[in-house]
Parts: structure tokens; sequence; C-alpha cells
């Protein structure tokens, strides 16, 4: 069989022929502009492989490319499947290279893994446990990096960009007003009710003013704000932040001599760690509003009697222990969602995956920081 050129026209010769099988000699152009031709000269050859062994003779070729390559080694790879065989001859070294990297190959299987059961169960776990050490260790680091932009912006007042802080305290405090106060009103107002329907049972309805006094003040005020905030900004300054890491602005930044961590993360960790303990402040009194407001529906409670329990319930120091926390916790969130944001690669998937992570390390470390918090107060008895 022979084929005549890349037009597609075909010619067949029985002297091309020999006894010990068929020879096939291409001609012409095998590119992407004459697709259809190849593709039919590939369908005799695969037809011509399927009855005997076939030689290929690549001598006449007058152009070779990626596609005439690929559909020559994917009708070799079709025969040797049918449990033919196509062999090339004639082939310059430009064909040969350009075969060799159009070959089709099965993919290999990853390897098994024959290791007992238990051996991979603390294998994957010190891994991961490895992991998250490494992601302190990199966390404390980029913490001293902050530190030291702040001395820097210390030393040189006229540096810092007033305008940005004011913008990002616009961002993270007023406009989280109006939510975080909403959902502490009704978590001060559930938590009252379900005290009230318990305590009830003992005559006691009153002393859920020192249930909610104490655990809002302590506890329930600035970790339900720390949430918030995390779930709300941390997950903003990540996706800031890893848009201008993909648009390559933070590069762009350094290409002029100028500090991200001065421009981008400075502004944005102290409005965090101005705006935290103001939200959890007003989110506490959002909280005892709630609840007073449920005591009085559910439990017969006047304002004066609420204010009065509430005044004997707890003191300065109570309200003391949340405002505290809070400063720390907009620290830990403020790092946390900065880090994952310059740890964004090029594209939408990574950028998802990392703000996914900001809200979830945010929460789990604002939690475990509270529960340290709980037990260093219990153990100075503050």
């Amino acid at each position: 069989m022979r084929i005549a050129d890349g037009s597609g026209t075909l010619e067949t010769a029985g002297a091309d022929l020999d006894a010990g099988g068929g020879r096939v000699i291409l001609h012409g152009r095998w590119t992407a502009d004459q697709g259809p031709a190849v593709e039919r000269a590939s369908a005799e050859i695969a037809a011509q492989g399927r009855s005997q062994p076939v030689l290929v003779d690549l001598s006449g070729l007058a152009r070779l490319d990626t596609l005439g390559a690929w559909v020559l080694e994917r009708t070799r790879a079709e025969i040797e499947a049918a449990g033919g065989r196509l062999a090339y001859a004639g082939a310059r070294p430009e064909h040969r290279i350009l075969l060799g990297e159009m070959g089709l190959r099965e993919p290999e299987p990853a390897p098994r893994d024959t290791r007992n059961p238990l051996v991979r169960l603390l294998d994957g776990t010190g891994r991961r446990v490895a992991r998250g050490g490494n992601e302190i260790l990199s966390g404390i680091a980029f913490l001293g990096e902050v530190v030291a932009a702040g001395g820097r912006v210390a030393r040189r007042p006229q540096t810092f960009r007033m305008a940005a802080l004011v913008n990002q305290l616009e961002q993270v405090a007023l406009r989280g007003v109006p939510i975080i106060v909403l959902i502490s009103f009704l978590v001060g107002g559930i938590v009252a009710q379900q005290g009230i329907f318990q305590l009830q049972r003992f005559g006691a309805q009153s002393f859920v003013v020192n249930l909610i006094g104490l655990l809002i003040l302590r506890e329930l005020g600035v970790l339900l704000t720390s949430i918030m905030v995390a779930g709300r900004s941390g997950s903003a300054f990540t996706a800031e932040i890893g848009s201008m890491r993909m648009r390559e602005e933070v590069d762009a930044l350094r290409v002029m001599g100028l500090d991200p961590i001065e421009i981008l993360i400075l502004p944005r960790i102290l409005a965090l760690v101005i705006g935290l303990p103001i939200l959890a402040f007003l989110g506490s009194l959002a909280a005892l509003a709630g609840g007073g407001l449920t005591a009085a529906i559910y439990g017969g409670m006047t304002v004066d009697a609420f204010l009065a329990r509430l005044q004997a319930a707890v003191s300065f120091h109570h309200f003391a222990v949340g405002l505290i926390k809070a400063p720390f916790m907009a620290l830990t969130i403020g790092i946390i969602a900065t880090i994952e944001g310059f740890a964004v690669e090029g594209s939408a998937e990574s950028l998802g995956r990392h703000v996914t992570a900001s809200v979830v390390k945010s929460i789990f470390m604002v939690i475990v920081l509270d529960g340290l918090f709980a037990v260093f107060f219990a153990a100075i008895d503050f």
C-alpha cells in the first residue's frame, strides 16, 4: 500500500508488499492542516495491521508535526493492543525524537502500600503532627516579621499609612457591628431561655442572670465575636492578599522597594487588634440585652430586678477577662489569615483552598486560645 501525499490520495501497489508482511510508504505532509487526510491514512494502516505485521517507511515524508506523530503512535498502540505489530523504517533523527515524545504509555500503577495498617495510621498521624508543628513555627516566624515591621514603623511614624488603618477599621469594626450585635442578641436570648427552663424545676430561675452574666462576659461574648470576625474579616484578608499574589502585585511592591508587611499586613492586624475588643464589648452588651428581654418574657423578671441581680452577680474583673482575651484572639486571626493569603498560588482553586483553611484554622485556634485563657485565669483565681 502506498500513501501518495498529505491530501489523502491513496495508491495501492502490490510490489510494495513483501512476503514478510505489509510495507507502507508515507509521503507528503503529515501535519495539523492535513488532519482529515492523516486520519484516513492512519485508518488504512490500522486495517493493514490487523492482518499482518506492518513496516512504516518514513523516508519519503516532507514534514511531520506533533499531530502526525501522535496519530502514528496512536495507530501503533491500537495495532499492538489487537495483537499485531508495527515498526518504523527510514525515520530521520527529528522524526524519531518526535515519535518518542508522542509515544502512548500506560500510566504506571501506584505502588501498593504493603505496610501494616497500624503502621500506616501512625505514619499518617506523625506526618500531620509534623506538618502542624511546622505551621506553628512558620506562624511564630511571621509574627516576628510583623513585630519587626511594627518597630520600623514606630521609629519612622511618617511612613505609616493611617488612611489604610482607618479603612480597615471601617471594614472590620464599623461594618461588622450590625451582624455581630444581632447574632449576639439572639444567642443571649437563647441561652437565657434554656437556662430559665432548666432552673424553673428548682425554683431558681432568678439565677439565670448569674448564668448569662458570667458566661457572656467571661467566655461567650468574646468567643462568639472572634468566630464571626474570623469568618468575616479573616477570610476577606486571605482573599484580598491571595488575589494580589495571583496578580503579582505583592512582587511589584517588593520591586518598588516597599515592604508588603508594612503596607498590607500591619494596618490589617492593627485594625483587628483595635476593632475586636470594641466588637466584643458591643456583642456582650447585645447578648445581655437579649438575655434580659428573654428573662422578662419567660421569667417575669423586671428590668430593674435584672440589672440589680446582674450588678450583684458580676464585677469588673469578669468584664476585664473578656477584653484581655480579645487582642490576642485578634492577633491570632490576623496572623493566620495573612499567612494563608501569602501562601496562595496562581489558581482560583488555590485561593479557595487557602480561604477555607484560613477560616478553619482561625476558628480552631481561637477556641484553643480561649481554653488556655480559661485554664490560666482559673489557676490565678481571676
